[in-house]
Protein backbone atom coordinates (compact mmCIF):
# COMPACT_ATOMS: atom_id res chain seq x y z
CA UNK A 1 0.00 0.00 0.00
CA UNK A 2 1.50 2.93 -1.18
CA UNK A 3 1.22 6.74 0.63
CA UNK A 4 -1.44 7.53 -2.51
CA UNK A 5 -3.10 4.66 -1.84
CA UNK A 6 -3.77 5.59 1.80
CA UNK A 7 -4.94 9.11 1.22
CA UNK A 8 -7.53 8.16 -1.00
CA UNK A 9 -8.51 5.78 1.63
CA UNK A 10 -9.20 8.39 4.10
CA UNK A 11 -10.25 11.16 1.33
CA UNK A 12 -13.12 8.13 0.49
CA UNK A 13 -13.95 8.12 4.50
CA UNK A 14 -14.39 11.46 5.11
CA UNK A 15 -16.65 11.73 1.90
CA UNK A 16 -18.62 8.59 3.01
CA UNK A 17 -19.11 10.72 6.20
CA UNK A 18 -19.83 14.29 4.46
CA UNK A 19 -22.64 11.99 2.62
CA UNK A 20 -24.66 12.15 5.59
CA UNK A 21 -24.60 15.57 6.02
CA UNK A 22 -24.90 16.55 2.50
CA UNK A 23 -26.89 14.14 0.75
CA UNK A 24 -30.28 13.86 3.29
CA UNK A 25 -32.80 11.09 3.51
CA UNK A 26 -35.99 12.55 2.15
CA UNK A 27 -38.23 9.76 3.84
CA UNK A 28 -37.10 10.96 7.60
CA UNK A 29 -37.55 14.61 6.38
CA UNK A 30 -40.88 14.29 4.92
CA UNK A 31 -42.00 12.63 8.37
CA UNK A 32 -40.35 15.48 10.45
CA UNK A 33 -42.02 18.28 8.29
CA UNK A 34 -45.15 18.79 10.46
CA UNK A 35 -42.93 19.51 13.10
CA UNK A 36 -41.10 22.15 10.63
CA UNK A 37 -44.34 23.74 10.00
CA UNK A 38 -45.08 23.93 13.58
CA UNK A 39 -41.85 25.74 14.10
CA UNK A 40 -41.64 27.74 11.48
CA UNK A 41 -45.37 29.07 11.60
CA UNK A 42 -46.86 29.04 14.73
CA UNK A 43 -43.85 29.49 16.61
CA UNK A 44 -42.93 33.10 15.79
CA UNK A 45 -46.91 34.01 15.49
CA UNK A 46 -47.23 32.58 19.59
CA UNK A 47 -43.50 34.75 19.83
CA UNK A 48 -45.34 37.87 17.98
CA UNK A 49 -48.34 37.72 20.12
CA UNK A 50 -46.20 37.59 23.51
CA UNK A 51 -43.74 40.36 22.45
CA UNK A 52 -46.55 42.59 21.08
CA UNK A 53 -48.90 41.80 24.62
CA UNK A 54 -45.46 42.60 26.45
CA UNK A 55 -44.73 46.35 24.75
CA UNK A 56 -48.39 46.81 25.08
CA UNK A 57 -48.44 46.16 28.56
CA UNK A 58 -44.84 48.01 29.36
CA UNK A 59 -46.28 51.28 27.10
CA UNK A 60 -49.74 51.19 27.85
CA UNK A 61 -51.46 54.57 28.89
CA UNK A 62 -51.81 55.01 32.68
CA UNK A 63 -54.06 57.43 35.04
CA UNK A 64 -52.21 59.33 37.10
CA UNK A 65 -55.06 59.37 40.27
CA UNK A 66 -53.81 60.78 43.62
CA UNK A 67 -56.62 59.55 46.67
CA UNK A 68 -57.85 61.97 48.83
CA UNK A 69 -57.71 60.49 52.93
CA UNK A 70 -60.47 62.53 55.59
CA UNK A 71 -62.92 65.26 54.86
CA UNK A 72 -62.60 67.77 51.61
CA UNK A 73 -64.26 70.95 51.31
CA UNK A 74 -68.04 71.22 49.64
CA UNK A 75 -68.24 73.48 46.43
CA UNK A 76 -69.79 76.41 47.10
CA UNK A 77 -73.17 77.41 44.28
CA UNK A 78 -74.29 80.27 42.94
CA UNK A 79 -76.66 81.05 46.15
CA UNK A 80 -73.83 80.88 48.32
CA UNK A 81 -74.93 77.78 50.02
CA UNK A 82 -72.51 74.53 50.00
CA UNK A 83 -73.14 71.80 47.37
CA UNK A 84 -73.28 68.15 48.90
CA UNK A 85 -72.77 64.91 46.34
CA UNK A 86 -75.82 63.22 47.17
CA UNK A 87 -75.06 59.49 48.67
CA UNK A 88 -72.04 61.00 50.59
CA UNK A 89 -71.71 62.11 54.19
CA UNK A 90 -71.34 65.64 54.75
CA UNK A 91 -71.23 68.04 57.43
CA UNK A 92 -73.51 71.10 57.54
CA UNK A 93 -71.71 73.15 59.74
CA UNK A 94 -68.22 73.08 58.88
CA UNK A 95 -69.26 72.26 54.78
CA UNK A 96 -67.40 69.24 55.02
CA UNK A 97 -67.99 66.03 52.63
CA UNK A 98 -66.78 62.83 53.96
CA UNK A 99 -65.68 59.21 52.51
CA UNK A 100 -68.08 56.87 52.59
CA UNK A 101 -68.50 55.17 55.96
CA UNK A 102 -68.15 58.17 58.01
CA UNK A 103 -71.12 58.48 61.01
CA UNK A 104 -69.29 62.18 63.03
CA UNK A 105 -67.40 64.66 61.95
CA UNK A 106 -63.97 65.04 63.18
CA UNK A 107 -63.90 68.86 63.93
CA UNK A 108 -67.57 69.33 65.95
CA UNK A 109 -68.55 65.33 66.59
CA UNK A 110 -71.55 66.18 65.59
CA UNK A 111 -74.10 63.13 63.50
CA UNK A 112 -73.27 63.56 59.91
CA UNK A 113 -75.97 63.86 57.11
CA UNK A 114 -76.05 62.03 53.75
CA UNK A 115 -78.48 62.57 50.60
CA UNK A 116 -80.64 59.91 49.27
CA UNK A 117 -79.33 59.52 46.16
CA UNK A 118 -82.51 58.31 44.30
CA UNK A 119 -84.62 60.55 45.76
CA UNK A 120 -83.10 63.53 47.61
CA UNK A 121 -84.41 62.96 51.35
CA UNK A 122 -81.93 64.01 53.79
CA UNK A 123 -81.00 61.32 56.81
CA UNK A 124 -78.42 61.16 59.44
CA UNK A 125 -75.58 58.85 58.09
CA UNK A 126 -75.16 56.48 60.79
CA UNK A 127 -79.19 55.07 59.03
CA UNK A 128 -78.17 52.88 56.05
CA UNK A 129 -82.35 52.72 54.64
CA UNK A 130 -84.26 55.68 53.18
CA UNK A 131 -87.24 56.14 54.95
CA UNK A 132 -88.99 57.70 52.01
CA UNK A 133 -87.65 55.38 49.10
CA UNK A 134 -86.09 52.22 50.61
CA UNK A 135 -83.09 52.92 48.99
CA UNK A 136 -80.49 50.88 51.33
CA UNK A 137 -77.04 52.10 51.32
CA UNK A 138 -74.44 49.91 52.24
CA UNK A 139 -71.24 51.64 51.02
CA UNK A 140 -67.86 50.01 52.16
CA UNK A 141 -64.97 53.02 53.37
CA UNK A 142 -62.95 53.28 51.02
CA UNK A 143 -60.86 56.16 49.48
CA UNK A 144 -61.54 58.68 47.51
CA UNK A 145 -60.55 59.86 43.95
CA UNK A 146 -59.12 63.40 44.15
CA UNK A 147 -60.15 65.96 41.56
CA UNK A 148 -57.43 65.96 39.06
CA UNK A 149 -56.95 69.59 37.40
CA UNK A 150 -57.21 70.85 33.55
CA UNK A 151 -61.12 69.91 33.37
CA UNK A 152 -63.82 72.84 32.58
CA UNK A 153 -65.37 74.48 35.21
CA UNK A 154 -69.03 73.37 35.70
CA UNK A 155 -71.94 74.76 33.90
CA UNK A 156 -69.30 75.57 31.57
CA UNK A 157 -67.33 75.27 28.57
CA UNK A 158 -63.71 74.57 27.89
CA UNK A 159 -62.02 77.28 26.26
CA UNK A 160 -60.71 76.41 22.27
Amino acid sequence: MTIIDALSGIWNKILEIMSLFVIPDWAELIKLLPVFIFLGVVGPLVTFFMLGTLAYQVSKPRTKVSYVEGPRVAEIGANGQPIFPPGLPHCRNHSLIYPSGTTRCERGDEALAVICPMCGLGREAWIDTCSNCGLVLQVKNRPVPAQVGNRPKPGGAALA
